[in-house]
């Protein structure tokens, strides 16, 4: 599908890709990874055709249709959610457009025997053929879907789209690529923001899309659902592993270990050759065996390996002064702005010592609720403190309150107390600030740099209730790991909003779900919580289920009121309509067989010729079709069975 071939990047005197070759193949569910500047954002770029490689070749079939979701994108005003998303249509709607133009010029003309009459008849057919291949039908319905499954409400709909925050226009984005249904999704950090159910709602869907996913993500459980393939960027190189992420992980400590010894061995040899030549160097008697190891040296194909700190960074927060037992009481609480209710009587406490998550959608009054903790915005009915209580508060602005002229270690070293300022360095490494980095002003930072400076500063204040609202957004896995050991170490209270599963996983004693106006509280950690709340899904699924068959049967004693020349037709119908669906996954399964064997052969570059190429994209497009063929018979069947009361 993609292919690309001794790639070369190259920005100034660095290299950052050396001859890199692979292939992309139509199933595929890539995850990149490697350490941050490695290259990840930089080869999905390459893929859209936002970038250019300096060298080698990039190999990109006409028909393939490729979405791309970056991190960062500029955002269009002027429309509502639902227009926004429908432009994903467009093709779809200028067809609508078109035939509706046509159907106007006919009913107007009389002259029925004409070749151009006959044109304009063709023209139509023609036209109509192609919007219900394309499902122009349902354009209205899959834009809702796809919305309501990324978490916008139908109220939404009609909003403009400059009332949302970042957040939620990326999520848009995220809506026009997925309805455009490309044949390669390029994801770079797709879960930044969004809750934990849009984030299920995105793994089922590409879990079960027919194309392509290459994607960069510091989420864990994100990139062990999607991925079985997992390349890993390193010096300029690439490691191609046939896993999921976890798996991954335990086969490159493997890899590194070899590295390693292969690396030390190289690195003996060279030195040993290195004094034999500088100590025989004027001597005469010594020249041919000094040319000679010369000679071997210039020969060497010198192993690189990352540079990676394998020592155990231990973050400990400053001992929490003690509050007391009684950390936080809420009674009869209620927020409102203008109209809008976002929480409604609220009811609860949080006792010393408990690790709290907040989830649910985004939008439910989880942040709402931090800000009324934090006593930044007002409310109704009642919110207490303890005896005691000192509040320790990362937001997601917290990065633009820090000095800008202050360097990244003056940050540090201003509330750092005791040991720690000993381990400041270590500390910022340990945050992805090494070298320099320490040296620069928080004012040439990045928004994730300063995120991560921010946390640290935290860390270090002495405070015994941690308030985290998305905590872990711009930090790496090492990063992530480093937060949640302070954390669970960390003698205090704790309430964390975040939608990431695997750093909730064993840090959250009680998980309190935002939902409807108020929360739900739920005793165990995030996998538990998420379980029950898929048993309860399935208990919602079975009362509709139920209802549908009570309808259901409503509607057979209904219908059988049918006469019997109507429903001898229906049979017909029926019957022709399921030899049509068995037909169509006949040839669906033919296609397929075909797509595999042409990706058996695409995986040798001598078989990566326009031709070869050309044959591949006509059965991807001969699948999707018939795929859409196969649907609609289905659809047509399902609504006849059940009109006749079968």
């Amino acid at each position: 599908m993609i292919s690309i071939n001794n790639l070369i990047v190259e920005f100034g005197g660095f290299t950052l890709f050396k001859d890199v070759t692979f292939i992309v193949n139509s199933r595929d569910r890539i995850g990149l990874v490697g350490k941050n500047g490695a290259g990840k954002s930089t080869l999905l770029k390459i893929f859209a055709g936002k970038q250019e490689a300096t060298k080698g070749t990039i190999n990109i079939p006409n028909e393939i249709k490729i979405g791309y979701l970056p991190q960062q994108m500029t955002h269009e005003d002027g429309r509502t959610v639902i227009d926004e998303a429908l432009t994903a249509f467009k093709e779809v709607i200028q067809l609508e457009e078109e035939i509706a133009r046509i159907n106007t010029e006919i009913a107007e003309r009389t002259d029925y025997e004409s070749e151009s009459y006959m044109e304009l008849i063709n023209r139509l057919t023609e036209k109509s053929d192609r919007f219900h291949m394309m499902g122009g039908g349902n354009v209205q319905a899959e834009a809702e879907r796809t919305l309501l499954g990324l978490g916008f409400m139908r109220s939404d709909f009609t909003r403009q789209t400059n009332e949302f925050s970042g957040g939620w226009r990326m999520r848009i984005e995220l809506v026009k690529i997925l309805l455009r249904r490309p044949n390669v999704f390029l994801l770079d950090e797709p879960t930044n923001h969004l809750d934990i159910e849009s984030i299920q709602w995105l793994e089922d869907f590409l879990k079960t899309y027919a194309g392509a996913v290459v994607l960069v993500s510091h989420d864990r459980a994100f990139l062990d659902n999607i991925t079985n393939r997992t390349v890993e960027i390193s010096v300029g190189k690439i490691y191609d592993y046939k896993v999921s992420y976890t798996e991954y992980v335990q086969l490159h400590a493997e890899r590194r270990e070899q590295q390693m010894k292969a690396y030390v061995n190289q690195q003996k040899m060279i030195k040993e050759t290195e004094d034999f030549i500088e100590r025989f160097r004027y001597k005469a008697t010594k020249s041919v065996q000094v040319q000679s190891r010369v000679k071997q040296l210039e020969k060497v194909d010198r192993i690189e390996i990352d540079q990676v700190d394998n020592s155990k960074l231990s973050l400990k927060f400053p001992p929490a002064p003690r509050s007391g037992d009684l950390v936080c009481q809420v009674k009869g609480l209620s927020k409102a702005y203008g109209d809008h209710l976002v929480l409604e009587n609220l009811e609860f406490i949080i006792e010393r010592g408990e690790k709290l998550a907040f989830v649910g959608k985004n939008g439910e009054g989880k942040s709402t609720l931090v800000k009324v903790l934090m006593g930044e915005i007002d409310y109704t009915g009642v919110c207490k403190l303890g005896h005691n209580v000192k509040i320790g508060y990362f937001a997601q602005n917290q990065a633009m309150l820090l000095d800008e002229e202050k360097t990244v270690f003056d940050t540090i070293d201003d509330v750092a107390v005791g040991d720690v300022r000993t381990k400041i360095r270590d500390i910022l490494g340990g945050f992805m600030f090494g070298g320099e980095d320490i040296d620069k002003k928080v004012k040439v930072l990045s928004g994730g740099e300063r995120s991560r400076l921010a946390m640290i500063r935290l860390l270090l204040e002495p405070v015994n209730l941690l308030v985290l609202d998305e905590p872990t957004n711009h930090l790496d896995m090492k990063s992530k790991d480093v937060l949640k050991e302070a954390l669970l170490n960390f003698d205090g209270t704790v309430i964390v909003v975040s939608h990431d599963r695997e750093f909730l996983d064993g840090l959250s004693s009680k998980v309190y779900e935002f939902t409807n106006k108020g929360i739900k509280e739920h005793l165990g950690g995030i996998y538990g919580f998420l379980q029950n709340k898929k048993m309860a899904n399935m208990r919602e699924l079975d009362r509709k289920k139920q209802v549908a068959d009570e309808t259901k049967e409503d509607v057979v004693l209904s219908e059988n009121k049918l006469n019997y020349l109507e429903r001898k037709e229906m049979s017909k119908q029926i019957s022709k309509l399921e030899r049509a669906v068995s037909k169509s996954e006949e040839m669906i399964a033919k296609y397929e067989e075909k797509i595999e064997e042409i990706e058996a052969l695409l995986t040798d570059p001598k078989n990566q010729d326009q031709d070869t190429f050309k044959t591949y994209d006509e059965a991807k497009k001969n699948l999707e079709n018939e795929m859409t063929n196969w649907e609609n018979k289905n659809e047509e069947l399902e609504t006849l069975i059940l009109e006749k009361g079968e």
